[in-house]
């Protein structure tokens, strides 16, 4: 399984990363037609493009969150963005049921609960703020360099760490992450992910 630190090590050329479980393994709140596109299809795409637009340029020698951190807005940020996001997105689930699902424990349930009050209160949140974004693109629990969690709504390619921040959680609103499970169905698509976040990764990723 990738980890924050490889993904964040990641230079060109880049490769798709392979997922840490099955393509049926996510069902029902994934389904394997959801992640043969989203992945297989979606995700290789970004990093094909990501690969020609760094070629020959000062990006090549970068690893890929420097890219994200670095580039100006336009198709070589959308694309090194696409591809850290999906990384983080795709290595933070867990078939149903398994180790590490259910809720978080230890220091990231303390973190949750001193920022947000409740675990219940923080899902309330990050729904909310999923499902509010106008328009495609991700929604992230974050931390910052004091350690503090916020959540942060990035169109488009956005992520966190444009602003510092560490992503731990992040929630993919485009519509190819849900509409051919869910139609334009966003609110249920956002209800059914918290069935398979594997609680240990997102609390790995926390400094």
């Amino acid at each position: 399984m990738l980890t924050q630190l490889t993904i964040t090590e990641m230079k060109a050329p880049f490769v798709l990363p392979e997922l840490p479980y099955g393509t049926d393994a996510l069902k029902p709140v994934l389904s394997r037609e959801t992640l043969d596109y989203h992945h297989g299809k979606h995700l290789q795409a970004y990093v094909n493009t990501l690969n020609t637009l760094v070629e020959g340029t000062g990006y090549a020698g970068m690893n890929l969150e420097e890219i994200v951190r670095k580039a100006p807005a336009g198709p070589l940020f959308n694309n090194a963005g696409q591809v850290l996001n999906h990384t983080l997105y795709f290595e933070q689930f867990h078939p149903v049921g398994s180790e590490g699902t259910g809720s978080p424990k230890g220091k990231l349930k303390d973190a949750i609960r001193g920022f947000f009050g409740s675990f219940e209160d923080f899902r309330k949140e990050m729904a909310s703020a999923s499902v509010g974004l106008f328009g495609s693109g991700w929604v992230w629990l974050a931390q910052d360099g004091q350690g503090r969690l916020t959540i942060v709504q990035c169109p488009n390619a956005g992520n966190p760490v444009t602003e510092g921040l560490v992503p731990l959680l992040g929630f993919d609103v485009w519509e190819h992450a849900y509409y051919v499970d869910y139609r334009n169905r966003r609110a249920d698509h956002i209800a059914a992910l918290w069935q398979i976040v594997d609680w240990n990764v997102v609390a790995a990723r926390m400094k």
